[in-house]
């Protein structure tokens, strides 16, 4: 008999360790379904009965209060239009330590650190003991740090999380990992052992002065119904270890013949080892459990090449930029030191460059992304750097004594281990490579936060995820990932509602002011779209105050600090309009058009550029944005049962959207200020009235024209783009920009050996050497990926629908062109798999569509009259005109 499967809690497929009070609940319907009619759920000590709904996405478990440790696995069956279902396979989840009282371990920290080292590049080992003699029933591990930690039972590493415990708001969320240790245990003493080093606050300027520290708890049940507590205290010992400096930027430095590489050992010589000191003002209030997937080494990749361009130095090439390390297994003789560079560019002479995106770590003699290993020569030995990362496609190797073989070397591959959930293929080998570039760059960028580049940034940049995420949403599931972001941006707001522009700030204090619109926005529209592809109403509900203060901060800039009257406030019936249009305040603008640098500054660089941005005009994007956050809000609070904000907020969206009419639109239908970017962001946000639409439209195919049919637009008004001149009747111009091969285009990056989406158009010349100007030169930035949204929701048709999020009703609407005879997609949405797939012979046009159980489709082929249709494989055909090819 058919069953439920595919069981979530959450959005975690591994959900051990949690802190939320109630879980939710996913599912999949069985295959041959069309609707669910009723569920009926049996978690640990609760049984919901049979429940008449046809929800089977974050159902909330509605059970007995849950209690700290409490291990509970979970059943579903389901009544839908094909009958009574089986009982689902069992699915689990565990809760974590649940109140600060359940704690007994203390925290710890080392005493000193090496005079004029940064403590926060030190690396330290911890070693503590549990003496244990009952037989063990189960046994977990509680632990997190301040820096980063791997932790050791007898000498097994515990888990394959990486970077744990994780970047986050430290002071407001520490997160911890739970572990099953059950089979790490031995009767009597046990040697608990911790590697830690300072992590993302080695390298943040606002945990600089932030001790490294670690808190453990081992909790062992045995079998007679004892629970025995060990944990850190005062009676552990630490000492600097065999990684000698380890920083997330400058990489990691290892000496293999340091003997306390042997920590785990029981009969170890502990002299030189130090008591630990411990802390007594820690908040464990703050501690949390997961709501994201834990970063992982996910593959690894071997060379394509390995060449020597000097005598003394080798390159490692992967043939593929990623964000990881590399591990080594040819470590030569003992002393033997091995250095590592690792960088995405070659020079002219074949040799590694990272000038591009050092940021000036090179002039000042500084390492960046440069590892450093010391061979012990043992038999067996490699080196795995697993307290960096590093964001690279070729690795220089000096001081190996021997030419390295490519089974030498591996690039592992290290990011949040997010479920693949999109796919794309078309009959265009061109695009097929750009959406795995797309794919890649933002892997790449997937470390436990959303990166804006993995090498010399590696910060969550507010306006690049409220860019991105719809496209992330497709390709990987980015809910718990989202979630935890969004808890971490909202922390770090100002009491005023300012935004930072990463989350989690990473900043002692800002270096320009805060509130930039398309930045600060991200508090509103990344909420917005995580709720159209998940449905999880709760997040819109958990994040409101912090959309709402975001929002009601924009209002105050607008209201308090108008600027002069303009000829076009006189001429409406109100002036009032003024206190609708946000033109004030510091802004990044639409940052990274094609020339902007040289048309902000005349130099060229971004310095110069940056500080032209106080003095900037960016009012048109503000206000705009302004009127999406808070056209957005007034749909998002109905939502989430406050009918009368939604009424205030669209009370005032309206009002700013017809100052945004009076200010920005001229009596000859043409926009202020007259750019690609202003054109896209008008249709795309819904600011021109129904009337002027196509005019609008044509002035942006116009402005397209007169830049020889290339875009010139920056971060913010690229994703909408294509999107907007196909909603407007211009497919065929928006295959054209996608289709173009000259700078500044998609297929450029393609054509010059780009594997993953560049920062800056002009990112490699075309002998595939760095060539953007300085400062804006990453080679894996994954922003203007978000054209690949264009490529999933427009080529092969799979859209969303806002009325009803998660995939419940959405559209099919290929829009062939540009020459394509064929493409499909795939997407495991919420309640199954998606598919769409057509090719075209001569005038005929082919669907196949695949949709989920508990779904419904509009399906809209070109030619042919839309239907809707419900779950289900079906084979549709048309017939299509000339200019629909």
């Amino acid at each position: 008999m058919l069953r439920p499967e595919r069981l979530m809690v959450e959005h975690l497929e591994e959900a051990c360790g949690i802190t939320m009070a109630k879980p939710r609940l996913s599912w999949w319907l069985p295959k041959g379904c069309t609707q669910q009619v009723a569920y009926r759920i049996r978690a640990g000590r609760w049984d919901s009965g049979m429940v008449e709904s046809d929800q089977s996405i974050l159902v909330p478990y509605a059970g007995p209060a849950l209690r700290s440790r409490e291990h509970v696995e979970w059943t579903v069956k389901v009544w839908t239009d094909a009958g009574e279902s089986a009982w689902s396979e069992y699915g689990s989840w565990e809760m974590g330590l649940l109140d600060p009282s359940d704690w007994k371990a203390s925290w710890i920290e080392p005493f000193t650190c090496t005079q004029g080292e940064p403590e926060t590049d030190r690396c330290w080992v911890f070693r503590g003991t549990a003496n244990h003699s009952d037989l063990v029933r189960r046994a977990r591990l509680y632990v997190t740090a301040h820096g980063i930690y791997e932790f050791f039972i007898n000498g097994h590493r515990v888990g394959d999380a990486e970077l744990t415990p994780g970047f986050t708001s430290y002071e407001s969320r520490l997160q911890v990992q739970s572990f099953d240790v059950t089979d790490l245990l031995v009767a009597g003493e046990n040697v608990l052992a911790a590697v830690l080093s300072g992590g993302w606050i080695g390298w943040t300027p606002r945990y600089r002065d932030m001790r490294v520290g670690l808190l453990a708890q081992l909790e062992v049940e045995g079998f007679n119904g004892s629970l025995s507590c060990y944990g850190t205290g005062s009676e552990w010992l630490y000492a600097g270890g065999p990684i000698k400096s380890a920083n997330l930027i400058r990489g990691q430095v290892l000496d293999l013949r340091d003997l306390r590489l042997d920590c785990c050992e029981p009969d170890i010589d502990l002299a030189g080892w130090t008591p630990v000191r411990t802390a007594a003002d820690v908040d464990f209030s703050r501690l949390c459990g997961p709501v994201a997937p834990p970063v992982r080494r996910i593959e690894e990749v071997s060379p394509v090449m390995v060449s020597r361009p000097h005598p003394d130095r080798q390159i490692v090439d992967l043939g593929q930029n990623i964000n990881g390390w590399v591990k080594l297994s040819n470590l030569g003789p003992s002393g033997s030191t091995i250095t590592l560079t690792h960088g995405e560019a070659l020079d002219t002479d074949g040799d590694l460059t990272i000038e591009h995106i050092a940021d000036g770590a090179v002039e000042r003699g500084e390492p960046f992304q440069r590892d450093q290993v010391t061979s012990a020569g043992r038999s067996g030995d490699s080196f795995e750097p697993r307290h960096t990362t590093h964001g690279f496609r070729y690795v220089r190797v000096e001081g190996h004594p021997d030419t390295l073989s490519s089974d030498d070397v591996r690039g592992v591959v290290v990011h949040t281990d997010l479920r693949r959930t999109g796919w794309f293929e078309c009959s265009d080998q061109r695009l097929n490579r750009l959406h795995d570039a797309i794919v890649w760059s933002f892997r790449g960028n997937a470390c436990d936060i959303p990166t804006d580049c993995p090498t010399r940034e590696r910060a969550g940049w507010t306006g690049d995820w409220q860019i991105f995420v719809p496209t992330a949403a497709f390709l990987y599931d980015v809910a718990g990932f989202s979630a935890k972001w969004l808890r971490d941006l909202a922390a770090d707001q100002r009491p005023e509602g300012e935004v930072w522009y990463c989350a989690p700030n990473h900043e002692a204090a800002p270096f320009h002011p805060l509130g930039s619109a398309g930045w600060g926005d991200a508090a509103v529209i990344v909420p917005w779209e995580v709720y159209q592809a998940y449905g999880d109403r709760d997040l819109l509900a958990q994040q409101w105050d912090s959309m709402a203060a975001w929002v009601a901060y924009a209002q105050r800039k607008a209201r308090q600090h108008p600027g002069p009257p303009r000829e076009s406030a006189r001429k409406l019936p109100s002036p009032q309009h003024e206190h609708y249009v946000w033109n004030s305040g510091f802004h990044f603008g639409e940052w990274l058009e094609p020339d902007m640098l040289t048309k902000s500054s005349g130099s060229g660089d971004i310095e110069s550029h940056m500080a032209t941005l106080h003095t900037a005009d960016h009012s048109s994007l503000a206000t705009a944005y302004l009127y999406r956050s808070t056209k957005l809000l007034a749909t998002m609070a109905r939502i989430v049962g406050r009918a009368d904000d939604g009424s205030r907020y669209d009370e005032y969206a309206a009002s700013v959207k017809a100052a945004w009419q009076a200010e920005f639109m001229m009596s000859d239908g043409l926009l202020k200020p007259d750019t690609q970017a202003t054109y896209v962001r008008s249709l795309a946000f819904d600011l021109v009235p129904e009337a002027a639409r196509a005019q609008v439209a044509e002035r942006l195919v116009d402005l397209v024209r007169k830049a020889d049919t290339h875009l010139d637009t920056g971060f913010l008004a690229t994703a909408d783009l294509l999107p907007v001149l196909a909603d407007t009747g211009h497919v065929d111009v928006a295959y054209e920009l996608l289709l173009q091969d000259t700078e500044p285009s998609w297929l450029a990056m393609i054509n010059r050996g780009g594997t993953t989406v560049w920062e800056h158009w002009s990112g490699l010349d075309e002998e595939g050497r760095p060539n953007a100007p300085k400062g804006v030169g990453s080679l894996n930035h994954y922003s203007k990926g978000a054209v690949a949204s264009f490529l999933h929701r427009y080529v092969a048709g799979i859209r969303p629908n806002h009325d009803c999020p998660g995939y419940r009703r959405f559209t099919i609407e290929p829009c062939p062109g540009g020459g394509l005879v064929s493409a499909s997609a795939a997407h495991d949405s919420p309640y199954g798999r998606i598919e769409s797939r057509w090719h075209l012979d001569g005038d005929r046009f082919t669907a196949e569509i695949v949709i989920p159980p508990g779904a419904t489709a509009d399906v809209v082929l070109p030619g042919a009259e839309p239907e809707r249709l419900r779950s289900g494989s079906y084979r549709l055909s048309t017939r299509v005109r000339r200019h629909d090819r």
